[in-house]
């Protein structure tokens, strides 16, 4: 049976002093909006701290998928949960308390997803799926948006799809997602998409988005 695609475009390549008009444009076609939250210290960039990233979730006319790629993580994910998002993100690598921090998140009505970096095994993380809404699948070393997707991860996310199997548990991948790689990722199992430059430097972001999904579809998993 195919999966459902959904398709969620980073903002970390689009006009960080009109978000909000950005975000309007791929509001039609798109499912949700990635908010990459970089802290300068997990990852060698900094985006937003929480208040402002509070600022966005509020005003953003799509559900926010925050992926946090922050220090102290355990700390923080829960109240991204609670200003309103609807998918919080944290790194494996990040947390000390990587089952008590999920269900903390969900706890506060949010989605709660487990991320792995490109050198990270899932092995260890696979006790944790029954904690998990989504499982987010690093095709790209995180903390900076433009790179070449690594094509070395699609055996990892192929895994993950079939530990995953009938569970109702999302499989996103996020890095170097554009109209040459996502049939790839879909191939190998993926169903929800981080698509940052290949929307945000596209003549037609929200087009590109239904783009990327019809891509996606074709490969009928």
């Amino acid at each position: 049976m195919a999966l459902q695609i959904r398709i969620t475009p980073s903002i970390l390549n689009a006009d960080f002093e009109n978000l909000g008009g950005e975000i309007e444009r791929i509001s039609i076609t798109s499912d949700l909006v990635h908010l990459d939250v970089m802290d300068d210290i997990f990852v060698p960039n900094f985006t937003f701290d929480f208040e402002r990233a509070s600022e966005i979730i509020s005003v953003s006319k799509l559900p926010v998928d925050a992926h946090l790629m922050v220090s102290k993580v355990d700390q923080i994910a829960p109240k991204y949960a609670e200003v309103g998002c609807a998918s919080v993100t944290i790194h494996a690598e990040a947390t000390t308390d990587i089952r008590g921090t999920l269900r903390a998140i969900r706890s506060n009505g949010a989605r709660a997803a487990l991320a792995l970096k490109p050198k990270t095994s899932l092995e260890p993380y696979l006790e944790f799926l029954d904690d998990l809404d989504m499982l987010l699948i690093m095709t790209v070393e995180p903390g900076f948006g433009g790179q070449k997707f690594m094509t070395d991860q699609l055996p990892k996310i192929a895994q993950a799809r079939k530990e995953i199997g009938s569970k109702a548990i999302w499989l996103q991948v996020d890095g170097g997602i554009s109209l040459d790689t996502i049939e790839s990722a879909a191939a190998a199992g993926a169903d929800t998409f981080v698509a940052g430059s290949a929307v945000f430097n596209s003549s037609d972001p929200a087009q590109m988005v239904s783009t990327l999904r019809l891509k996606a579809q074709s490969v009928g998993n």
